[in-house]
């Protein structure tokens, strides 16, 4: 799977130093981070790095670390380490750690290890401070060994697909290699492209409890975007709508789709090019306003099974075939 949002530190500190051998674990690591959080922006990724420059004991470097991590919103954790051992020639490859997630901690080895390294796999550990504290799902990387010459050699040759290997397994392909969205249809009567937020329900407190639909002035028209109660202190339709039912707000041109044609019951195709799901809503209302910068306002419950978020991308078509 691809994860939307993702917190990558680098692990120790600017003055709290980890392992040094041929290479330098800390300069590596930040190396690293860099260039993940640009490949995994690339693909649409909402990314935060985290090197600390502050702490100088690692008590506190790893609660700064730590609590950095735990004050973000994030659907993961990632930290970049180096390993080491004792100096060698030999290679001794890439391994990577976790508490709780042992599958992306092994397609994470697994994908370094195709750029070279010996394959060390996932590596249950219950005794580090990153993986027992933050809140989230979290794995550690330990990329290579800088006192390996051979893993070092392997890292200078292969850095960048290290990193490319990590982000296609965090993040999905780049999107440079997305196919391009599908040409107009030339039979839409309707249709637009660009960022979507949600709207309506009992939680909505963004309309007022009196406010009703742009083309929908009764339950009877479109009986089934509805509840079958009115929510306790409001008395408008937005209030109303069923928050489970697919349905789709956008600045429809009446004079192309009249209001009669979207409160008729023909729907619209929704889809989500990040996800590439698509599914049919019912018109409900006239919006956004414009200074919003979106173009669609969408039902809570179509917005999780597209599987986006607010101010992601949409497409929507109307009518649908």
């Amino acid at each position: 799977m691809s994860y939307r949002r993702i917190v990558i530190s680098s692990g120790h500190g600017k003055y709290v130093p980890g392992a040094v051998g041929i290479l330098d674990e800390h300069k590596e690591a930040v190396r690293v981070v860099d260039l993940l959080g640009e490949m995994l922006a690339a693909r649409g990724v909402e990314v935060t790095t985290f090197e600390d420059t502050v702490s100088h004991s690692q008590n506190e470097n790893l609660n700064r670390i730590v609590d950095f991590h735990n004050s973000q919103t994030r659907d993961l954790d990632v930290s970049v380490h180096f390993n080491a051992y004792v100096e060698t020639e030999k290679p001794m490859g890439t391994e990577c750690l976790y508490v709780t997630q042992n599958a992306l901690a092994g397609q994470i080895a697994d994908a370094i290890a195709a750029c070279g390294f010996i394959d060390r796999g996932p590596k249950y550990r219950n005794d580090l401070f990153f993986l027992n504290n933050t809140t989230c799902p979290a794995i550690l990387i330990e990329t290579c060994f800088v006192d390996s010459s051979a893993d070092a050699e392997i890292y200078e040759l292969a850095f960048e697909a290290v990193c490319e290997a990590i982000a296609d397994v965090l993040g999905g392909e780049d999107k440079d290699d997305w196919p391009e969205p599908p040409p107009p249809d030339p039979e839409a009567m309707f249709q637009t492209r660009g960022k979507v937020s949600y709207f309506g329900g009992p939680e909505d407190m963004g309309v007022s409890s009196s406010e009703g639909l742009a083309f929908i002035s009764s339950i009877e028209q479109r009986p089934e975007l509805f509840l079958p109660y009115q929510p306790e202190g409001t008395s408008g339709l937005a209030r109303r709508l069923n928050t489970w039912v697919p349905y789709v707000a956008c600045r429809w041109d009446y004079d192309v789709t009249s209001k009669a044609m979207l409160a008729s019951g023909k729907m619209a195709l929704v889809r989500a090019p990040i996800t590439g799901i698509e599914m049919l809503a019912f018109p409900a209302d006239w919006g956004p306003h414009q200074d919003t910068g979106r173009v669609a306002d969408i039902s809570p419950g179509l917005m999780l099974a597209l599987g986006i978020e607010t101010d992601d991308e949409v497409e929507v078509v109307y009518p649908a075939k």
